[in-house]
């Protein structure tokens, strides 16, 4: 039997416990990439040289094809929608952007970028919409 003053004082604390599933940045990043997947789209992960504040995903997604009427019956014209380009910002559940990334956000949708920050499952859904 050890008494309390044999235990050594080198032992580290034990961990605090975590709350049941908290919700991750890289859950939600995760979640991101299997939806993309899903629409046919294509997720990468940027890494930025001598640019602070820029998104950490470039969501691509594929733009549509259908048959459409013209004025005459026999006659189909195919019409193609284009695909989707998707900054997107990942951020954990309730941690908002800072500064630095806002201005750079904003410079991105002046030069017609469409940049979103994600924290969120259902984020997630809405901005792939």
């Amino acid at each position: 039997m050890i008494l309390p003053h044999e235990i050594p004082k080198f032992l580290p604390d034990a961990p605090k416990p975590r709350k049941a599933k908290e919700i991750r940045e890289r859950d939600v990043e995760a979640y991101m990439v299997k939806r993309v997947k899903a629409l046919g789209g294509e997720c990468r992960k940027v890494k930025w040289i001598g640019r602070t504040g820029a998104p950490d995903r470039l969501v691509m997604l594929p733009g549509h094809r259908w048959l459409e009427d013209t004025v005459h019956p026999a006659r189909k014209m195919q019409r193609e929608s284009p695909g989707r380009t998707i900054w997107i910002e990942l951020k954990a559940p309730g941690v908002p952007p800072k500064a630095h990334q806002l201005r750079e956000h904003e410079r991105m949708r002046k030069m017609g970028q469409r940049v979103e920050v994600v924290d969120s499952f259902e984020r997630v859904d809405e901005v792939l919409q």
